[in-house]
């Protein structure tokens, strides 16, 4: 019996087949692969761009990019703000487009994310060897350039054949829709092959629909869950990321609502309770604000929900200190619900709340508990206004007035975006989210440069949406192309760029450790001697003469220059108003005005050194580390 085929090249065939991908979960279809990001070059224009061309924008979407990692970061940001359940794919050329990948890829699997790398690769033929840009290894003939992207790829495949991309294509889907193994998946596909004619089934490019499963705990750990709640007398939250992409949020309440146990949130986390909520007491960890690492130090059981325990989590193992704590870790990934060797209830985040929710039907905890926490929470919010708070409309505003400054102007479905530098820490501290979305912090890579970009896949996922991120003048540095694009597209992502002359995350980091700030200021070098500039030199001259905004208007923002409390103001309503891409662009009083780490972050100091600051620094290293533990 024959069966009916198409005769396509394999980039036909395989843009046909993405755009007939579909998730489900809790009844509703998403498309799996909504639309490609791609720079072309001579590893992939005669191949996938021919192939995108053909098939239309109707059938498969594409955006241009300016920089490969960046176009990584803004496919993370799409999905993300869709719960991972629709995702994009991002083609390159061979070389240094493929490379540039990695960051973004690495960045993607850390955070569960799921996005498609499509990058060129060398002739499978070996008609042309070494051809422009191949790399060549003396004893591995088969090593590319794309082999960098296997440790930071949850699938990886290389397709030497045509009809070697089914197999491989459906594994692909697998990985994507799979909650468990999602995160970057790469199919690297040699330039002949793309080109290449092949008579594919039909049932190929059939409609597919993949089930977001939602697996519900099994009964035994769900028994232990519920008798180590009802055992416990301080228990705490620990809400992560995976509250928000299995859609928990009402699970949670009902669940916090049901028992009075108190919710601190990881930066992946925040905004699984609303910021009035009474039980939520905000970020935990060396991040956190003081109720909840003080909750957390004599917490007797923690009930890890969506979460993988980083160690800005747990204060780098100190900040659990209760003899007796015990942890009992909901997560849909056996692999993260095992850590801290806790009892584990591997599950769906939103099935095993209700499940627990309905298990512990009548149990809530001590009312001096709640008391307790309760008046925590009313403390900590005295601080954030305080340090949100902007008497002087002439002033030069803190970065902290900053952020009040924004608190009183966005929406509640405003999204702020944010990944590294001084501003993760007094976000997480001091952010009021008023959303499940709002607050978008990729904290599980820290990339410079992924906010402009995650704000053009944001608003593509979300049209309409107010979309603000922020930036410090470093992380700007790194990676300000995707403006570009935004405007391209018309997609008024609102830039509020802070100058802080340098990285200042890292400056005061430096000055911890004993380092002195050294080389994290941008000034002028100073030199020892003038005349033959020897002596090493040191960044301790004038700031730079770098104009940001300036360069910001030049890939075509509208620029906002903000220099007192009163101008900021303005210029955020008239920016959130627009409907182009805005810069907002403020220099900030240095004086630091955030709230001191409530809890420790591990850092290794120097053992030895010649300069006081890092002989003292180790000796307090030395104190701070003493407190560590392993939970066994």
């Amino acid at each position: 019996m024959s069966r009916s085929t198409l005769r396509l090249t394999v980039a036909q065939a395989l843009v046909r087949f993405l755009a007939v991908q579909y998730t489900e979960r809790d009844g509703v279809r998403h498309r799996l692969i909504a639309g490609t990001w791609g720079i072309f070059g001579h590893g992939n224009v005669a191949g996938l761009g021919q192939a995108l061309l053909e098939a239309g924008e109707e059938t498969m979407p594409f955006h241009q990019g300016r920089n490969e990692q960046a176009m990584v970061h803004a496919a993370v940001g799409y999905a993300r703000q869709l719960d991972r359940l629709s995702a994009q794919a991002v083609t390159t050329s061979i070389g240094p487009g493929a490379t540039n990948l990695v960051t973004g890829a690495a960045l993607a699997t850390i955070n569960r994310i799921p996005v498609l790398l499509l990058p060129g690769d060398y002739f499978a033929t070996r008609a042309a060897d070494p051809l422009l840009q191949q790399l060549e290894h003396p004893v591995e003939a088969d090593v590319s350039v794309n082999d960098t992207l296997r440790p930071v790829s949850r699938y990886f495949d290389r397709i030497h054949r045509p009809e070697a991309l089914i197999p491989s294509a459906l594994n692909a889907m697998r990985v994507l829709a799979d909650p468990v193994d999602t995160g970057a998946v790469t199919l690297a596909l040699p330039q002949d092959v793309q080109a290449e004619a092949y008579d594919w089934p039909e049932e190929f490019f059939a409609e597919r629909i993949w089930h977001v499963r939602r697996p519900a705990p099994e009964q035994a750990e769900l028994a232990a869950a519920v008798e180590a709640v009802r055992g416990s007398r301080r228990p705490l939250i620990v809400a992560g990321g995976g509250v928000h992409h299995s859609e928990a949020e009402q699970a949670l309440k009902a669940f916090v609502d049901a028992t009075g146990i108190p919710v601190a949130s990881t930066q992946a986390g925040k905004g699984s309770l609303r910021h009035d909520h009474p039980a939520d007491v905000g970020g935990i960890g060396h991040t956190g604000t003081a109720v909840a690492d003080d909750l957390a130090r004599t917490a007797d059981l923690v009930i890890g929900v969506g979460t993988r325990y980083s160690d800005f989590t747990t204060a780098s193992g100190t900040l659990f200190q209760e003899p007796g704590v015990r942890f009992v870790n909901l997560n849909v990934a056996a692999f993260d619900a095992h850590k801290l060797s806790a009892r584990t209830l591997v599950a769906d985040a939103r099935a095993g709340l209700e499940a627990l929710t309905e298990a512990l039907c009548g149990h809530r905890v001590d009312e001096a508990y709640e008391a307790e926490y309760r008046a925590g929470k009313e403390r900590w919010e005295q601080i954030v206004d305080s340090v949100y708070r902007a008497d002087d409309e002439h002033a030069v505003p803190t970065q902290t007035q900053v952020l009040g400054a924004l608190d009183a102007v966005v929406g509640d479905d405003d999204v702020v975006i944010n990944a590294a530098g001084s501003l993760p820490g007094d976000l997480h501290k001091l952010w009021r989210a008023r959303s499940p979305r709002q607050y978008h912090l990729e904290y599980g890579y820290s990339c410079m440069g992924y906010e402009i970009p995650a704000g053009i896949g944001v608003q593509q996922a979300a049209p309409g949406t107010p979309v603000w991120s922020l930036v410090g003048d470093g992380t700007y540095l790194m990676m300000p192309t995707e403006i570009v694009t935004a405007v391209q597209e018309g997609l008024p992502v609102n830039l509020v760029l802070i100058q802080n002359h340098g990285y200042a995350s890292i400056g005061g980091l430096s000055e911890s450790v004993g380092a002195e700030r050294f080389g994290t200021a941008y000034r002028y070098r100073v030199w020892g001697s003038p005349r033959t500039k020897s002596g090493g030199g040191s960044f301790t001259g004038d700031p730079l003469p770098v104009d940001l905004a300036a360069n910001a208007a030049s890939l075509g923002m509208d620029v906002l220059r903000a220099k007192t409390v009163g101008e900021l103001r303005h210029a955020l309503a008239t920016a959130r108003a627009s409907d182009r891409p805005t810069c907002v662009y403020v220099e900030t009083d240095p004086t630091p005005s955030s709230p001191g780490a409530e809890a420790w972050w591990d850092v290794p100091v120097a053992e030895v050194a010649s300069r006081e600051a890092a002989t003292s620094a180790r000796a307090t290293y030395e104190q701070q580390v003493a407190d560590r533990r392993r939970h066994l």
